[in-house]
């Protein structure tokens, strides 16, 4: 792999809705020097300049990779253009942070790995759903040993943003149009959760479907997967029906961990309660703000590469690593297609 110093310099691929959540992120992290930003559209590349003291602006990435030798690329670009800007970063010797979602395909993401191992560059996906404090403490009490062996892993989200005509404009009008949506865009996150949090998943089946006819893909899931350790997960969502939660984006929904010695539970304010069998149901307290995305979960992200590429430790979500998450993905996606449960294979 490629050596890193103490002070990185970092440019940035995308300016869209989301960057102003990594940019805030970059800006705290002493050790970093966001030194450019490039986007196809020159103004909001040059806002994202202005907002958040960026020096430099471009329009094309292989551009600003020429000039610029930063020692990594952040890429928050749609999904499509992934893989031609692994490839640029890798033919620059550049190593890599990559938003989900990670690519259009599982396909897609292997040679997207591939090209970065044969460069010789680090690959990080940028899957910030893991980095919310209420999972990193659900997996630290678990660990544990406050609820038992796990038996069982629950989440139900309604994210209220995708009814009516106007679905999505407001904030990500290419919700509209994508073929796939609700897995392809949170599920994913969910699944990488569950497989933080209980382990790998060894099968999975799955029902979708489309709740708004204003858009293309699915809205609205049901998925039920089976551990490897023997454990089942199951994730009732839709983004069609509302939530009474004042946020539905905090916590993305509320979640059930439950285990051989009593259960975990949270809602979405972020409360955990822990359940121990044959006693009351307590508060149990952690640190947790709203900050920045989903109680600072971005920032815990890219503070996690940058650490990570100092010490030369593996990254939780390597590109490598993460393919299994997009194998579960897959896997889901063909069980609704032909209504029965599909193993999971890379």
């Amino acid at each position: 792999m490629l050596p890193v110093s103490s002070r990185l310099r970092a440019a940035v691929a995308g300016a869209g809705y989301f960057s102003q959540f990594h940019f805030d992120a970059w800006s705290r992290i002493p050790s970093v020097e966001v030194v450019a930003v490039c986007d196809t559209k020159t103004e909001r590349a040059r806002d994202a300049a202005r907002a958040h003291g960026i020096p430099r602006v471009y329009t094309d990435t292989a551009t600003m990779l020429d000039a610029e030798r930063p020692d990594v690329l952040d890429i928050i670009t749609p999904p499509s253009s992934h893989s031609s800007l692994v490839d640029l970063a890798a033919a620059a010797r550049v190593h890599v942070l990559c938003q989900k979602p990670f690519a259009p395909t599982l396909a897609d993401a292997r040679a997207m790995v591939e090209v970065a191992e044969q460069a010789g560059i680090r690959l990080m996906a940028h899957d910030n759903f893991r980095f919310q404090p209420w999972h990193r403490e659900l997996r630290r009490l678990c660990e544990a040993g406050a609820i038992g062996q796990v038996h069982s892993i629950a989440c139900r989200t309604r994210l209220g943003d995708g009814w009516g005509a106007e679905a999505y404009l407001s904030r990500q009008p290419y919700f509209r149009t994508m073929p796939q949506l609700l897995v392809f865009e949170t599920g994913v996150h969910v699944i990488d959760v569950f497989r933080y949090l209980v382990g790998d998943i060894r099968q999975v089946f799955a029902r979708l479907r489309r709740l708004n006819e204003a858009i293309a893909g699915e809205d609205c899931g049901l998925l039920v997967c089976d551990f490897e350790n023997g454990a089942v997960g199951t994730w009732d969502a839709n983004r069609y029906n509302e939530t009474l939660a004042l946020d539905a984006r905090y916590t993305f929904g509320e979640y059930l961990v439950e285990g051989a010695a009593g259960s975990l539970r949270v809602d979405e304010t972020g409360r955990m309660l822990l359940h121990p069998l044959g006693e009351a149901a307590r508060d149990h307290r952690y640190a947790h703000e709203r900050r920045g995305f989903a109680g600072d979960s971005c920032y815990a992200a890219i503070r996690h590469f940058v650490d990570r590429l100092i010490d030369g430790q593996p990254f939780e979500t390597d590109g490598r690593v993460y393919l299994n998450t997009l194998a579960v993905q897959e896997a889901v996606y063909a069980s609704a297609a032909s209504n029965r449960p599909v193993e999971v294979t890379l």
